[in-house]
Formats: structure tokens, sequence, C-alpha cells
């Protein structure tokens, strides 16, 4: 039995993953896979994957795309999540700053350099208007946990999150919603390192074949919204907005959603060159 680590964010999305793991639908396939948690999100998944801690990732598009064409020796074998990704803006609840414009110059909360909170921060800052060199600071907090004790303290002004995982905070009086910023392409993607795809491309398939088998299904499970909802301490009112606004797919990106997000990325200075499609797509 063949073995493979995954690693993605413990959040909603990757529920999917979790049930098929919990019915052993992966080992039906002859194969062992196993998750690994990464609450610190995207840039620390880079690392695994560029450290060979991890052979595959759910990770966000915008952050995947932008290592690989920093370097890291992996493509994207499909899309998972293809709506966008709701990023909330918020503060500590005790916060002086009541709208977006009270934002401008002071220190977004980022998880690392790299990370998704780091380039919607950029992307957010652009769609504004604002200088990205005067009216756009950073402070490095590491997680969700890091943005939740550090805010409240002055570590950092403003956090950018997933808005329903942060949902129970803004509830709980630690954070306030101040606003939100969509993504411009499809949230989540899968992404291989090559050396797995070269050996493993079959497994790799089946991998995908039953990982989309289960999204297809995920929304008509009996009781879906009280399950989501008691694993991430949500609300199910909450879980089943969530619910309308995300769709999984099992299509790789358009070759136009991956010119947008690297002329995104060029148009921020956020990456200096760019490959070709065949360098971050793979097409089984």
């Amino acid at each position: 039995m063949r073995k493979f680590i995954i690693g993605g964010v413990p959040e909603h999305f990757n529920l999917p993953w979790k049930l098929a793991l919990d019915d052993k639908k992966f080992q039906q396939k002859n194969i062992d896979l196993s998750w690994k948690d990464f609450p610190k999100g995207t840039g620390d998944m880079n690392r695994a994957l560029r450290a060979k801690e991890i052979d595959m990732a759910v990770i966000l598009t915008e952050g995947i795309v932008r290592d690989i064409v920093k370097g890291n020796d992996c493509k994207i074998v499909q899309v998972y999540v293809k709506s966008p990704l709701l990023w909330g803006i918020h503060v500590a609840a005790n916060s002086d700053y009541n709208s977006i414009e009270d934002l401008k110059g002071t220190h977004a909360a980022i998880s690392r350099y790299g990370s998704g909170s780091h380039l919607m921060a950029v992307v957010n800052a652009e769609n504004l208007d604002w200088n990205l060199e005067k009216d756009l600071k950073f402070k490095v907090i590491d997680d969700l946990d890091g943005a939740l004790k550090g805010l409240p303290k002055g570590k950092g002004d403003y956090f950018m999150w997933e808005k329903f995982m942060t949902k129970p905070y803004v509830d709980n009086g630690i954070f306030r919603l101040i606003d939100e910023s969509p993504t411009p392409w499809p949230s989540f993607v899968i992404v291989v390192r090559n050396e797995i795809l070269e050996q493993h491309e079959d497994s790799i398939m089946s991998i995908l074949e039953t990982i989309n088998s289960e999204t297809e299904e995920f929304k008509t499970i009996p009781g879906i919204e009280n399950i989501i909802a008691e694993h991430f301490g949500q609300k199910p009112a909450d879980v089943k907005k969530w619910l309308s606004l995300t769709e999984w797919t099992d299509k790789q990106l358009t070759d136009k959603e991956l010119d947008n997000i690297k002329n995104k990325l060029l148009q921020l200075n956020l990456i200096e060159d760019t490959l070709t499609t065949s360098d971050i797509l793979h097409l089984f």
C-alpha cells in the first residue's frame, strides 16, 4: 500500500477529506493517505512541500502559484473549491477603527510573508487604491490563534481570514468584522510535488477520484450543517449560508484563470517573472 501525506488548513472546506479518511475510502484504493493540519496556512505548507515533509496540499490558489513561480517544484493538479474565498477584514473588538478607510497606513497582521493573509492584504490595498509602500504595513502573528491573542494587545491592527471561520470570534466579542474582500479567482487548489507526480501518477489520480466523489455528495449528507457546526464551533445558520456560497469542483484551472492570477501577482510586484501554463498546471 503506497503512503502519501497531504497537508491542509483545519477548516470546514477540508472536512470532506476527514470524512473520506474516516471511512477508509483511500485504503479501498490501496492508498495509505494521511492528513497533516497546517493552521499557519499557505506559507507553512509551501515550506513543507519544498522540504518534502508532505507530498500534496490543499492550498490557496494565489499562494501556490506565487511559490511555484519562485521555485517550488510542484504542479497544480486540479481546482478543489471553485468559488471565491470570502476574506473577512477584522479588527479587535476594543479597537478604535470603524471603517476600512481607518485602516489605511496601519499594520495588517499576517501569518507569514507569502501566505494568503499577506497576499490578500496586498490585493485588498490595491483594490482600495492605497499606496502599497506608504499605506500598507505588516506584522507577523503566525496564525489565527496569534491574531486572537495579538490584535486585542495591539500586535497588528487588522487581520484578514476566511469570514465564516472567524465568525465565532466576532460573535463572542474578540473581533469585529469591518469589511470583506473576495478572491477574484477559485479559492483552493490541490498541488502535488513533481517527484510524486512522476513516480505515482496513477495513485494521485485515484486520490483525486476519491475526494471528488466525496465533495460531489458532501452537501447532500443528512444533517451536514449540524455536523460542520459541531466540528468547528459554528452556528448551523452560518454554516448553511457558507454552504450556499461554496462550490467544489474536479476541474483544472483554465488558462484565463491562471493568467489572471499571474498578471495580478506581477502587477503587485509579488513575483518578478512568470512561467508557462505547463510549468504550473498538470494535465492528466
